[in-house]
């Protein structure tokens, strides 16, 4: 059989088994409702639009000054044809905000994650990750292995017991790395980062923390998990993305010394290789950080609205994971009854994304609904209606 005969027949295995994935197309700015095509005005539970900035005026106005002022994009690779100015305000702004002393932009936080282990680790070196960390960050610790054949191990979900030994098996390493996510985007959960940080210090480790579903998120400020814990300036090493709270585009970045950004500068193959964020996303980015700062309201709406919609679940019958971040997943089993489910709700003009495996284990499929500070008590309500029809259709509640 034929190289694409092979691929039409696990696309059509992938549809009988009820876990084909197809894209919904939006005719609109991201917002808690949207025009979809085909469906017309649908209440949205699946976007990390947690402060609702997309569509912000200051934050698209942004975009379109820089696109006067600076055009399209740089056409290069930075350190080649030239960094915009707008770059080096962006990063002087996220440095300040989640509490470093620099930091460095990518065009993903993918990219981000990416560029970190491969280049600050080798032979002699380990990095250490929790079992439930993003894949960025499980493909940037496969990367480190493969290209400087440096050590990895993994430790079971923020057990702290489990770290601890891991580091002590890593005694002789040269340079110890821990590497977590903040927020866990399928569990909801927060990365314990006061202890984190203890095992670091005692085992002479540099602790990483990717706080893409926090930035915006956690903390009174919204400054990130730091914040929330009352450790701003006393993490080693933050990654986060541009492409959720901070407006929704694109991009991400890493922040921590000044030593770590510029050595990320010279030795980073995916600063030395790739273009630099487009001028509008940058511009936009730091719209964004700036309105943050200025509205630190917006997070107590979004926390507000997400204890509502837990809540209200909980009194319907449904049984989300506990938990305090906007992030509310209600656990499924199987893949298909996920996957099913999300087509139901988005019959009734509610969009939320079921997820089974590979991006969960096998048994944990779920809907992952995400709250936004945009959404109204009108909009939550629609949806909870929705999700009570739903729920009795199927026998969940």
């Amino acid at each position: 059989m034929s190289f694409m005969g092979q691929l039409q027949n696990e696309l059509a295995e992938f549809k009988k088994e009820g876990v084909y994935k197809r894209l919904n197309y939006l005719d609109s700015p991201q917002g808690p409702r949207v025009k979809m095509e085909g469906r017309g005005d649908v209440v949205i539970l699946s976007s990390n639009n947690y402060l609702g900035l997309c569509a912000v005026p200051e934050v698209v106005q942004a975009g379109k000054d820089a696109l006067e002022r600076w055009g399209a994009g740089t056409g290069s690779v930075r350190f080649i044809c030239g960094t915009f100015t707008v770059h080096r305000e962006l990063e002087n702004a996220l440095a300040r905000f989640v509490g470093c002393e620099s930091s460095l932009s990518y065009v993903s936080c993918w990219n981000a994650n990416e560029g970190l282990c491969p280049t600050v680790l080798s032979e002699p070196d380990v990095v250490i990750s929790d079992q439930l960390n993003h894949a960025s960050i499980i493909d940037s610790t496969r990367l480190a292995k493969a290209i400087t054949k440096c050590q990895t191990a993994v430790y079971k979900h923020s057990d702290m017991a489990d770290l601890e030994e891991k580091l002590k098996a890593a005694g002789r390493a040269r340079r110890k790395l821990i590497f977590t996510d903040s927020i866990f985007s399928m569990e909801g959960d927060i990365a314990k980062l006061p202890d984190l940080a203890a095992l670091a210090r005692k085992y002479d480790a540099v602790l990483a923390v990717d706080d893409s579903h926090a930035t915006g998120v956690l903390g009174k400020g919204g400054r990130g998990t730091a914040e929330h814990y009352g450790m701003l300036g006393q993490i080693d090493v933050i990654t986060s993305t541009l492409g959720k709270a901070l407006g929704g585009a694109a991009g991400g970045f890493i922040a921590g010394p000044l030593a770590l950004t510029d050595y990320l500068t010279q030795r980073s193959r995916p600063q030395l290789f790739s273009n630099a964020l487009p001028p509008t996303v940058a511009a936009s980015a730091l719209a964004s950080v700036r309105y943050v700062e200025a509205h630190p309201e917006l997070v107590s709406r979004l926390h507000a609205n997400a204890r509502y919609f837990r809540e209200q679940l909980l009194s319907l019958g449904f049984k989300p994971l506990a938990g305090e971040t906007p992030i509310v997943p209600v656990i499924l089993g199987e893949t298909a009854k996920a996957i099913h489910m999300s087509e139901l709700l988005l019959a009734e003009a509610v969009f939320v994304t079921g997820f089974g495996y590979p991006v969960v284990p096998q048994g944990h499929a779920r809907v992952r609904c995400q709250l936004s500070a945009a959404h109204t008590r009108d909009d939550l309500d629609f949806a909870l209606r929705a999700f009570k029809k739903v729920g009795s259709k199927l026998g969940l509640v």
